[in-house]
């Protein structure tokens, strides 16, 4: 049985919700928002700037992360000798808000979670992805654009994703050696594909 499960997921891929499925099928707990408001409790920052922030890594960000400059104000580094930039204590305050909840089993969705939680036998590690077509179709459904702006909003969500995903953790965020299972939801749909999680986690 596996106790956590963790959803990485392309935008448009349905994801988000074939994750609180899977939470229903099972009876966990399941979050996504809730990470962004546990990080602000956690961080001390409001979770406006958390949600604004935490895919919104540029090149000056990179840069100034690799030469180890700060140009915030507030969490220390571990070794408690400069301060962290802003951008970092909002991946580690979200850790701590992925390790608090993952003390009960529970569905986790982003926020690097499968890397957060590697070292743990009973986390079941899942990444959805799907066809352009499909999630534009999404796009366009679910949050009300048009078809030019959802294939823009597609590039635009999925390189952030992918940029702040090996930023923090030094992997490729569509690795497929990172997971335990990958899953196309435009070609078997979001329900047959909650209730197939659902059923590996079970056994």
């Amino acid at each position: 049985m596996k106790n956590i499960i963790t959803i990485g997921r392309e935008y448009g891929s349905g994801g988000r919700t074939i994750g609180k499925k899977v939470a229903e099928l099972l009876g966990y707990d399941y979050y996504d928002r809730e990470l962004i408001d546990e990080a602000a409790k956690e961080s001390g920052l409001s979770a406006e700037f958390i949600e604004k922030t935490e895919q919104s890594l540029t090149g000056s960000f990179l840069y100034n992360l690799a030469m180890g400059n700060s140009y915030s104000y507030g969490m220390l580094s571990p070794t408690g000798s400069n301060v962290l930039p802003l951008t970092m204590q909002v991946f580690l305050a979200q850790q701590q808000a992925v390790l608090k909840f993952a003390e009960k089993p529970c569905v986790i969705v982003g926020r690097c979670a499968d890397y957060i939680l590697r070292d743990r036998d009973d986390v079941l590690k899942i990444f959805v992805y799907s066809t352009e077509e499909k999630r534009i179709e999404r796009a366009v459904k679910e949050y009300g654009l048009d078809t030019k702006k959802a294939r823009e909003q597609i590039t635009r969500s999925d390189k952030g994703r992918a940029r702040h995903y090996s930023t923090f953790t030094d992997w490729d965020w569509a690795d497929r050696s990172h997971y335990d299972l990958m899953l196309n939801s435009g070609v078997i749909g979001i329900d047959a594909a909650a209730e197939f999680i659902a059923t590996i986690a079970k056994k």
